[in-house]
C-alpha cells in the first residue's frame, strides 16, 4: 500500500515559516530554530492583525527576527514593499547588515535576493519585491505604500508620526505594520500607546512577566518585569527575557558590570519604562509612598497652585495633614492649555478649585500670585481661603526641595496614586544650584515644544504645586522657617 504523501505547509502559516526559516544561517554559523516566544508572535502576525507589537528586553533577537520576516514576506508576496524604519542611520545600518548577512550566508537566498548596501535595499529577483531600510522620518516615508511596514526600536523614534503614517498606508494594500521595541521613557507617546494596547484588549493573557492583549485590529506581546516585582531578582528578570541565549548566569554577569547602572538595567534588561536622565524622585521612591487612604469628604485642606497658561500645565494639588507624620497629596487637578498659542481660559482653574472646595473646604491656597492674581482673588473672595504668596525663586525652591525630599525619605509624604501627579513627579530632575543646594527642574530647558507628547515629558507643574503647599505646611508644623526630618523614624505603612 502506498504511503500517503505528506502535505507541504502553505505560506503564511507558522509551520511554513518554521520550515522556511530553518534553512537560514545565523552569524554564528548555525541554522535558525525559532523559539516558542517567537513562534507565538508569528502565529498572531499571520492571523492578520493590522498592528502587531513585539516588546522585549534588549538581546532578544528582535532585529534578526525583523530581518527574517522581511525576507520571507518579499519571497512570498509579489511586488511587496517592506519599509523598515530605524531611529537613526546607525541603527538602520545594523538592520540592513542583519538582513544582508542572512542572504549572503544562506545559499538559496543568495540566488534569489540582490543586496544593494549603498542604498540599504534588498530586492527579490523572483518578483521585484523589495526591502528598504531607512532612518525614521515621516517626511520621507510619506510616499511609501507598504505591504508590510516594520518599525524597529520604536521607543527611540522622535515620535510616532511615521508609524501613524505607515499604519494608514498599509490598509491600502491589505498590509500590516509591526513595531519591535524595548521600553521607553515614562509618559512618552510610545509608552502611552503601549499601555493602551496592554489594557484595551478584549482577549488578554497575563502571566508573571508576559502580557498578550488582542483587540479587533491590534495585538501586543509584551515581556517585562512587573511594576511591583524586584528588578534585582534575577529569576524574575530571566522570566522577562524569554530568549534562550539570556540566562541567569549571563544576567548576573551583566548586572555586576561596573558600567551597568540601575536605570539601564531596569529599562533594557527588565523592559520597564525608565528615565534616561537621573530623576529627582525615582519610580521606586514614589511607588513606596502610595497609600489606599483618601482625604475624607468634608475635611478642610490646603492646596498648592502652580499656574501656567499657554504651554505648561495649570496644576492644583490638595494636601491633607492628618498629623505631622502623615501628609497626603492628591488627587491633582491638572489643566492642560491648548498649546496652540492661545491661553487657558481663567474660568477653567476657578471651576477646578470650586469642585475641590465643594468636597473638601479649602482653607489655604499656596501660590505665586504674580502669575495668577485673578485666581488668587477668586480664592480669597469666593472660597474664603487664605492665600499665601509663595515665591518660586531659587532660594525658596531649594527650601521646598529639601523639605519635600526629607519628608518623602522618612515616609511622611503620602499620595493617592494619582497618575497625573505621578507623571509630573517622575518627570522632574534635581538641578544643583550655585550654593550646592538643589531644586526640582524640568528635564529639558526648551519650552513651547509644539509636539504635545514631548511637552508632556517635561511638565512638572503638579510637583511644584505639591512642594509649595507642603513647604508652607512644614513651616506651620515646625513653628519655624527651616525644618529637616532626616534623623526621624519612618512612619509605619
Amino acid at each position: 500500500m502506498k504511503k500517503p504523501t505528506k502535505t507541504a505547509p502553505k505560506p503564511w502559516t507558522l509551520p511554513h515559516f518554521r520550515e522556511w526559516i530553518s534553512e537560514l544561517v545565523l552569524d554564528d554559523g548555525s541554522k535558525w530554530k525559532l523559539e516558542p516566544f517567537q513562534e507565538a508572535f508569528i502565529k498572531d502576525l499571520f492571523a492578520g492583525f493590522l498592528e502587531a507589537w513585539f516588546i522585549l528586553p534588549e538581546g532578544s533577537g528582535k532585529t534578526t527576527l525583523v530581518a527574517g520576516l522581511a525576507l520571507y514576506h518579499c519571497e512570498f508576496k509579489a511586488s511587496a514593499s517592506v519599509p523598515v524604519a530605524a531611529s537613526s542611520r546607525d541603527q538602520a545600518e545594523i538592520l540592513y547588515g542583519q538582513a544582508e548577512g542572512l542572504v549572503l550566508r544562506t545559499p538559496r537566498l543568495a540566488k534569489i535576493f540582490k543586496c544593494l548596501p549603498g542604498y540599504r535595499r534588498i530586492i527579490c529577483k523572483l518578483n521585484r519585491s523589495r526591502i528598504q531600510v531607512w532612518a525614521a522620518d515621516e517626511r520621507t516615508g510619506d510616499g511609501v505604500i507598504p505591504t508590510l511596514a516594520i518599525t524597529e526600536e520604536l521607543h527611540r523614534h522622535r515620535d510616532l508620526k511615521l508609524y501613524r503614517t505607515w499604519r494608514g498606508k498599509v490598509k491600502k494594500r491589505g498590509g500590516q505594520i509591526i513595531a519591535i521595541s524595548t521600553a521607553g521613557e515614562p509618559g512618552s507617546e510610545f509608552e502611552q500607546t503601549r499601555t493602551r494596547m496592554r489594557e484595551s484588549g478584549h482577549d488578554v493573557t497575563r502571566e508573571t512577566c508576559f502580557t498578550r492583549a488582542a483587540a479587533e485590529t491590534t495585538i501586543i506581546h509584551d515581556w517585562a518585569v512587573p511594576e511591583k516585582a524586584d528588578v534585582e531578582d534575577l529569576a524574575v528578570v530571566k522570566a522577562a527575557n524569554p530568549f534562550s541565549g539570556v540566562t541567569i548566569a549571563s544576567l548576573r554577569e551583566d548586572r555586576a558590570s561596573a558600567t551597568m547602572t540601575l536605570d539601564h538595567w531596569s529599562r533594557f534588561k527588565c523592559n520597564r519604562p525608565t528615565r534616561s536622565v537621573q530623576s529627582a524622585i525615582t519610580e521606586a521612591e514614589w511607588a513606596a509612598a502610595a497609600t489606599d487612604v483618601r482625604i475624607p469628604e468634608g475635611e478642610p485642606i490646603a492646596v498648592g497652585v502652580d499656574s501656567a497658561w499657554k504651554w505648561d500645565c495649570f496644576a492644583i494639588v490638595p494636601l491633607w495633614v492628618r498629623d505631622a507624620k502623615f501628609r497626603l497629596l492628591g488627587p491633582a487637578a491638572i489643566l492642560v492649555p491648548p498649546r496652540d498659542g492661545t491661553s487657558l481660559h481663567p474660568d477653567e482653574p476657578k471651576k477646578a478649585l470650586r469642585a475641590i472646595h465643594e468636597r473638601n473646604p479649602i482653607h489655604t491656597v499656596v501660590m505665586d500670585m504674580t502669575r495668577a492674581e485673578e485666581v488668587a482673588a477668586f480664592c480669597r473672595d469666593e472660597l474664603g481661603a487664605e492665600v499665601i504668596d509663595h515665591s518660586q525663586g531659587n532660594a525658596q525652591a531649594a527650601l521646598d526641595f529639601e523639605r519635600f525630599m526629607d519628608a518623602l525619605r522618612v515616609g511622611w509624604i503620602r499620595h493617592t496614586g494619582d497618575a497625573g501627579l505621578a507623571r509630573h513627579v517622575l518627570n522632574a530632575v534635581a538641578r544643583e544650584l550655585p550654593d550646592k543646594k538643589a531644586k526640582f527642574e524640568r528635564p529639558a530647558a526648551t519650552r513651547q515644544n509644539r509636539d504635545r507628547f514631548a511637552q508632556e515629558a517635561r511638565v512638572i507643574d503638579a510637583l511644584d504645586a505639591a512642594a509649595m503647599v507642603h513647604s508652607e505646611a512644614a513651616i506651620e508644623m515646625a513653628g519655624q522657617e527651616e525644618e529637616s526630618w532626616a534623623d526621624s523614624s519612618v512612619t509605619d505603612r
